[in-house]
């Protein structure tokens, strides 16, 4: 079966806006270069920023509780070390994250995205390369753009895979079969990983990207039509290397 990937994205800031890739050059063991590199405590956060170390997204400010965040898009420029950040409904702003005045600017810029009724964030932090993601492994994610179709038949409308903040995005012809391939080695471009376990989906998927509004039940879809609430899946970099858009996705 031929599968092609269609799309790379990279997530900067940990639920704060996502930015298009043309190629990545990835290495074993680590996420992709700069995903999920920074993230956005909130004032209940047991993350300590001195000793940074991986921590789940409940520490985080995240979409799942703050939907507008959803419509934010970032342009990393690695030269230069800034971030471009854009939403709908705020002005651009161009940062370096690492610098703390910087860091206290972007705050107060997010700030009205974030969910008045839970904890108010409080900072920007590094978690380095190591990335803040989803999983207490290093992790990339993979979104079947077949299984994607699936959930919109069930949906009656059309709606952006990139709801799912995946980070290689393929096409195929068998939706769900992502689902048996936990265990087994997978080929992309230059690189092997080593599929780990679907991804269970949060209430962050059912705002627009484009909006940031509420508007479609993704996590009712997926259990009441396919009886799960996963989309897509995580796999670990097994082998490094260049992957590029139109490379071919094998099961090993």
């Amino acid at each position: 079966m031929t599968r092609r990937l269609t799309a790379i994205w990279r997530h900067p800031i940990k639920s704060h806006g996502r930015e298009s890739l043309g190629e990545v050059l990835c290495a074993a063991g680590e996420t992709l270069p700069h995903d999920r590199r920074w993230a956005v405590m909130h004032e209940a956060s047991r993350f300590d920023a001195e000793k940074p170390d991986w921590q789940p997204c409940s520490q985080f400010v995240i979409g799942a509780k703050s939907p507008r965040l959803q419509a934010m898009r970032a342009r990393l420029d690695e030269e230069a070390g800034t971030l471009s950040l854009t939403h709908p409904d705020l002005a651009t702003l161009t940062i370096d994250p690492d610098n703390p005045g910087d860091a206290a600017r972007f705050i107060e810029w997010m700030r009205p995205l974030a969910n008045p009724n839970r904890p108010a964030p409080t900072c920007l932090v590094s978690a380095g390369s190591r990335g803040m993601t989803d999983t207490d492994f290093a992790s990339v994610s993979l979104i079947n753009l077949a299984s994607h179709r699936a959930v919109e038949e069930k949906l009656g409308r059309g709606i952006s895979p990139l709801r799912w903040r995946g980070n290689f995005i393929f096409e195929s012809h068998a939706p769900w079969e992502e689902m048996d391939w936990p265990g087994k080695r997978l080929s992309l471009g230059e690189i092997e990983l080593e599929a780990i376990e679907p991804i269970q989906r949060c209430a962050a998927t059912t705002a627009s990207v484009h909006t940031g509004e509420v508007d479609a039940d993704t996590l009712g879809t997926l259990n009441r039509s396919f009886g799960h609430q996963d989309c897509g899946l995580y796999a670990r970099i097994i082998k490094g290397g260049r992957v590029r858009l139109g490379d071919m996705l094998e099961v090993l």
